[in-house]
């Protein structure tokens, strides 16, 4: 456990070294937030404008009250969750896309500009738009189970989003790299995982207890903020504003390490290829030896 948590963190820290030589790749975390903003605005601002939302949320509320005993939900409101769904994954997948198609460039000794990753998206939005109904379709299905029971119907909605998300880790860049559909792409992603499951997910874990780490400072300056508001109002306005420009930045950059390092090891998995600023003995220790040739025959 300790050594594929170990492994986990060397490749956190080589894809660190990768942004930190490509500092332009934090640009589509932060394009990909700030158009997920507009997508939660251009839902929220009209539905309350038009008091459709009060309705939603009260129907929602009274679903919710009713727990177990709840037997159907609005239609109106899964169809306006799923475009709500749809729409978000399409953003997060496409500059997800864009980062990958960039970081694969700088792998193989090239100079990658965000142009370059927006254009690799655009070039592949049926395979991102294929993936984003996927996901959306997926997203909604474990709504409504939730949505079934307040007890039981949250744990099993749980556990089956936990197994999609391991299922699913090396999707996008498979569909970068291969152009494939999304069906096809969940397999390979699976084979890949069966493979790299102890290190793809240990540089997981070991990217989030990095992330976790790097947040504190931020959470302890608002919660600071938060205290000192009330007696001191600019300081306590600053330190708030602060902690959250610091979570923010965090944020942004585990996004970006967290793709980079999925492309890594997909790369390694898939054609055998050390990538640039990656080290082999890391990336090999991923992959069961018996099986290493499976995956790039």
């Amino acid at each position: 456990m300790f050594q594929r948590l170990g492994t986990g963190f060397s490749l956190a820290k080589q894809s660190w070294g990768v942004l930190k030589s490509e500092k332009q790749l934090i640009v589509f975390p932060l394009l990909s937030g700030i158009c997920c903003l507009m997508v939660m605005a251009s839902f929220a601002i009209p539905l309350f404008i038009t008091g459709g939302g009060a309705e939603l949320l009260a129907e929602a509320e009274q679903q919710g009250q009713a727990g177990d005993n709840a037997a159907s939900v609005n239609p109106l409101y899964l169809v306006v969750l799923f475009l709500f769904y749809f729409l978000n994954y399409f953003v997060v997948v496409f500059f997800n896309s864009a980062l990958i198609a960039c970081a694969i460039k700088r792998f193989y000794g090239g100079t990658p500009t965000v142009g370059e990753g927006l254009k690799a998206s655009m070039s592949r939005l049926p395979q991102i738009a294929g993936w984003a109904l996927v996901s959306a379709s997926v997203g909604l299905i474990l709504r409504v189970i939730e949505s079934r029971s307040e007890r039981v119907g949250a744990i099993v909605s749980s556990l089956l989003g936990m197994a999609w998300a391991a299922l699913t880790y090396f999707v996008v860049p498979v569909l970068v790299v291969e152009r494939v559909g999304p069906i096809t792409a969940v397999k390979r992603s699976g084979t890949i995982l069966r493979e790299a499951w102890g290190e793809s997910m240990g540089a997981h874990f070991g990217i989030g207890f990095i992330v976790f780490l790097a947040m504190l400072p931020g959470i302890g300056l608002v919660v600071a903020g938060c205290v000192l508001v009330a007696a001191t109002p600019p300081l306590g306005i600053a330190l708030i504003v602060i902690g959250v420009i610091a979570l923010l930045v965090v944020s942004l950059i585990s996004s970006a390490v967290s793709a980079i390092s999925q492309a890594a090891i997909y790369l390694y998995g898939a054609n055998g290829d050390t990538p640039q600023g990656f080290e082999a003995e890391s990336l090999g220790a991923a992959f069961a030896p018996r099986r290493r040739r499976g995956l790039t025959s």
